[in-house]
């Protein structure tokens, strides 16, 4: 009888205790339940180290058996389940609930984890939705995999699933853009016919025409200009500036502007630059910028009333030939009076004092435009 005892340590060789003589017939026979006893000692330490790599990743990933049970999931799983299901009982997936792409209720038994075990094929990126017991759902895309025995017998399966609620979102940011973008081109092409047909209305020959709607769609191409520039919205401000540069010498003060930075919405900065351009063409031709001398002052506010910002507009002109009111009713004065008015509840008033024309015009403001 060998009194020889044989302790094994995780990760370690078998080390012998010797209590006397050894018996190398015995040592002999007890080689191969060592070496058993080591490979399994090694195959615990590699499924340690691997589970240990499936924590550390960022990517949601379980496992289940043959029937569908849950025997494995990393952190990244919980958090995107929003709880911890039970290890051995839980079913096909760790989530609460499950949703289709179209919000409509998906029974785990119908999951890409479970076709792919009774079917027994891998899936890649099929979409679906948990629902946490919080009540917040993430989508996200499943890819599992089939997992055989060295016999060939399945033995389970392993799922990824990725969170997609970044490229959702993105999704529907591109519908919102390509929505507004069809309904500015229509808006844009009506307000070109609109300005076509009053142009023309108003043009006592031709050159007179042309020269008016080139300038009248030159403002429209500037506001949306700025429109793209400043990624949705003008600063009011910037519409003046960009009408009045070219009377601006820089050293007379020919143009005063005076008033906070408004952003504008489109519609408010289409309509608002197209009545700053027909100003800016009337005071050129008839008022104080077509002598030299001549002042322009535009200050404008923000004042609140029950909750609703409203921006107030005044227009002076001084230093001009003397002013007498128009012989006729042009597109200008359509604009102002009617235009405005109608498209965007603009309150409108236009003086003609013999020292300068006077406009003043209130604008509501909606309510999320910043000031």
């Amino acid at each position: 009888m060998s009194n020889t005892t044989y302790v094994f340590k995780s990760g370690r060789e078998p080390t012998l205790a010797l209590r006397g003589d050894t018996d190398p017939a015995s040592e002999d026979r007890l080689a191969p339940i060592v070496e058993i006893l080591r490979a399994q000692d090694l195959s615990h330490e590699r499924e340690r180290q691997f589970r240990d790599l499936l924590d550390a990743l960022p990517a949601a990933i379980y496992t289940t058996d043959a029937e569908g049970r849950i025997t494995y999931f990393n952190e990244s799983a919980a958090a995107l389940w929003g709880h911890r299901p039970t290890i051995g009982s839980s079913e096909w997936c760790g989530s609460w609930k499950l949703r289709w792409p179209d919000g409509t209720h998906m029974a785990h038994d119908a999951c890409p984890m479970a076709v792919a075990l009774k079917e027994g094929r891998p899936i890649r990126n099929a979409e679906a939705a948990v629902e946490r017991p919080d009540g917040t759902c993430v989508p996200f895309i499943a890819s599992p995999t089939p997992l055989y025995d060295e016999t060939g017998r399945l033995a389970g399966a392993v799922n990824m699933l990725v969170d997609i609620s970044e490229r959702k979102r993105a999704e529907a940011e591109q519908a919102t853009l390509t929505r507004e973008l069809h309904h500015r081109v229509k808006n844009t092409l009506a307000t070109v016919q609109a300005i076509m047909g009053s142009t023309a209305r108003t043009s006592a020959t031709i050159d007179d025409f042309q020269t008016a709607l080139t300038g009248r769609i030159g403002s429209l191409a500037k506001t949306h200009l700025l429109l793209s520039e400043e990624r949705g919205s003008v600063v009011f401000g910037d519409i003046l500036r960009k009408e009045l540069a070219a009377f601006d010498d820089g050293r007379d003060e020919r143009i005063r502007l005076k008033g906070p930075d408004v952003e504008l919405p489109p519609q408010l900065a289409v309509m608002l630059g197209m009545a700053v351009h027909e100003l800016t063409t009337n005071a050129a031709k008839h008022g104080a910028l077509s002598v030299h001398g001549g002042n322009v002052d535009v200050a404008w506010t923000v004042s609140t009333d029950a909750g609703r910002c409203t921006l107030a507009i005044d227009w002076v002109e001084s230093n001009g030939p003397a002013v007498t009111g128009p012989a006729r009713r042009g597109f200008g004065s359509r604009l102002l009076e009617a235009v405005l008015p109608g498209q965007i509840q603009a309150r409108t008033r236009v003086d003609y004092p013999a020292d300068g024309v006077r406009v003043y015009c209130a604008v509501p403001l909606p309510a999320n435009a910043p000031a």
